[in-house]
């Protein structure tokens, strides 16, 4: 029998439930199909290196998702989620053990740049001076459907046009050239770097430099905050919110192809040969190459539009280690002890040579690692006394892992860790390895453990991402839309790309909805043909 809902989501990651709960707020009947025995996508807990250890299995800290609108919109702390913090933000420990460390104290920040350069406490407080004067209007212009005209004229009105301009360029910054331009030493500007470096950009990249802004000013604003009890409680708190009002998730069912009929999205077919109904509409939480190759098929796209899907670029690899540890890291650096979040160890050279072994495809000699003390920021990851830890680098796509090198890797990371924690290797109990394979078989979405759903440069953002067109969510296939990470604003846990799917939706169903599919449908001809 054939089942019938105004939408079907396709994925139960974190942008999928999103998308779900904004459909189902306004009353919309929502079924969610998830391939996974689970949902969460890269927002799950697991005990996967000894038991009362809990790691997550790929996203952990959440600034964005801390600051974002769409998901303070949703009130999941009514569902449960608490956020816990850290003693510091984050250290970022260079090789010869000096250290920088962000603090939501902005005194404590203003002091560790100071350290590297006087003159650096005023500019760190003027950046962030900065930063709140402009942060509602600036999340909301990044964070809700492009273009976003309503909050972008109010950022302009509050900032004034000349300061709008300077942004716009910022925007364009490489991170090392922001740093110069704002700072004296070299502790602030790694701050900027480091943060950087959480997306597939190098010091150097264009566009690079308003990812460490962002993240470093989120960061002194709101912390790297992590859900009490894993990341998957952020998922329960999605799933239970959704099933409040009336939406289910189903597990262990994965879509085979999105059913389409005179270029509309009729419903979709499930692995099993089962088919779902959509009356308006179809959401994918997938990345885009998944989406038009696989459940949709390019005979159903414009050859323009496939044409472009050809150039779509995937971000790096991913190799991530956990560990448990029979106690906290003895961390040279008395910052790093009470850091949520450590980078090591390489100075701004050392970050561009990093970069530039993974932009040659070269698996870098000595890898930069984010690492995440988990116990440290939330108790209950493990036991008392001890700590639950995870770092990741990132490696080129297409290598070859086996076993054997990829933990031979692992004792390299291992190594970098070791020479600013003496002891630490003492202190293992048991570790957890995964690859970009093993990423990828635990969430499809993770294409060769890429875990940005595409590159974060300035080619393939706004209206570039996915490909060039009106950066929204609506595709060429009316009532289809895409949800995921490969959408605009991209990756990170802030919900975004699955809001702005539901509410592309929601227009497209509204009383304007004849007039909405027009002027969509016009704009690709335009684009595509």
């Amino acid at each position: 029998m054939t089942e019938t809902v105004d939408a079907v989501v396709v994925g139960a990651g974190q942008n999928g439930l999103v998308a779900a709960n904004v459909l189902a707020d306004a009353g919309w009947s929502v079924l969610v199909l998830e391939a996974q025995p689970e949902p969460g996508g890269a927002v799950r807990t697991a005990e996967i290196t000894a038991p009362g250890f809990r790691s997550d299995l790929c996203s952990a800290f959440y600034p964005l998702g801390r600051a974002s609108p769409v998901l303070q919109d949703l009130g999941l702390d009514a569902y449960g989620l608490v956020w816990k913090h850290a003693p510091l933000v984050l250290a970022h420990v260079l090789a010869d053990d000096r250290c920088v460390a962000l603090s939501q104290n902005i005194d404590e920040t203003a002091a560790s740049v100071a350290s590297f350069a006087p003159k650096d406490a005023g500019a760190w407080r003027d950046a962030f001076d900065q930063w709140l004067r402009i942060r509602h209007d600036l999340l909301d212009s990044v964070l809700r459907p492009f273009p976003p005209v309503r909050s972008a004229s109010n950022l302009v009105r509050r900032i004034g046009v000349a300061e709008a301009y300077r942004l716009v360029r910022m925007v364009t910054l490489p991170v090392r050239r922001l740093g110069e331009e704002l700072f004296d030493g070299e502790g602030a500007k790694l701050l900027f770097a480091g943060n950087a470096l959480h997306t597939d950009l190098g010091p150097d990249n264009a566009g690079s430099g308003v990812f460490g802004w962002l993240l470093a000013m989120a960061g002194q604003d709101v912390g790297f905050p992590v859900p009490e009890g894993g990341a998957e409680r952020l998922i329960t708190a999605l799933v239970r919110r959704l099933a409040d009002r009336g939406g289910r998730v189903e597990c262990n069912r994965a879509v085979r192809d999105v059913l389409i009929a005179g270029n509309r999205a009729m419903g979709v077919r499930d692995e099993h040969g089962e088919l779902v109904r959509a009356r308006r509409a179809v959401l994918a939480d997938v990345p885009a190459p998944t989406l038009y190759r696989e459940l949709v098929g390019e005979e159903h796209l414009p050859s323009r539009f496939v044409a472009d899907l050809e150039r779509f670029q995937w971000d790096n690899a991913t190799i991530k280690v956990d560990w448990a540890l029979s106690g906290r890291i003895p961390w040279t650096a008395p910052e790093a002890r009470r850091s949520g979040v450590v980078h090591l160890d390489a100075d701004l050279d050392g970050l561009t040579g990093y970069a530039a072994d993974l932009a040659c495809g070269r698996v870098p000699g000595r890898p930069f690692l984010l690492l995440g003390q988990m116990t440290t920021a939330d108790p209950s990851r493990s036991p008392a006394g001890t700590e639950s830890v995870w770092a990741y680098t990132h490696v080129p796509r297409g290598e070859r892992w086996d076993r054997g090198r990829l933990e031979a890797y692992a004792d390299r990371m291992q190594d970098t860790i070791e020479r600013r924690a003496p002891g630490f290797t003492g202190l293992v109990r048991a570790r957890c390895v995964q690859g970009p394979g093993e990423l990828q078989e635990h969430n499809q979405s993770l294409v060769e453990g890429a875990i940005n759903a595409g590159t974060a440069a300035i080619h393939q953002q706004f209206v570039f991402r996915p490909v060039p067109g009106l950066s929204r969510a609506d595709t060429p296939v009316d009532r289809l839309y895409l949800a995921g990470a490969s959408a605009h604003p991209g990756g990170a846990v802030h919900g975004a790309p699955g809001a702005n799917a539901a509410r592309a939706a929601l227009a497209r169903n509204g009383m304007a909805g004849g007039l909405y599919r027009a002027t969509i449908q016009a704009a690709h001809r335009v684009i595509y043909s």
